[in-house]
């Protein structure tokens, strides 16, 4: 079983999910100012490029692809601890260069 999704609003409502993800990171990290993990200057780079991704969607323009997206060489470099949602950067990536899955 995929877990691609098997529509286009599946698959917009997989990149809401991280921009709502990202969202809820960025709170969490502003609560915690004596955190050393508070200071996330790579989520205003992920937050923007999936703020892309998802308006190419609404205005038609989004095509899907056989390279990956330009924010997955940033979530690359980012573990599990930084990125807790980590994996749903790779499911979306793998839609886009896979397709939907329409098994």
């Amino acid at each position: 079983m995929s877990m691609r999704p098997a529509t286009p609003e599946d698959y917009a409502g997989l990149v809401d999910q991280a921009l709502f993800e990202m969202d809820a990171l960025r709170q969490a990290a502003d609560w915690d100012t004596d955190s050393p993990d508070s200071e996330m200057p790579y989520l205003d780079y992920l937050e923007t490029e999936v703020r892309k991704l998802r308006a190419s969607m609404a205005d038609g323009s989004y095509h899907f692809g056989r390279v990956d997206l330009p924010f997955m060489s940033m979530v690359r470099k980012l573990d599990e601890d930084t990125l807790p949602f980590r994996k749903l950067f790779y499911v979306i990536n793998a839609t886009h260069r896979e397709g939907l899955d329409a098994g």
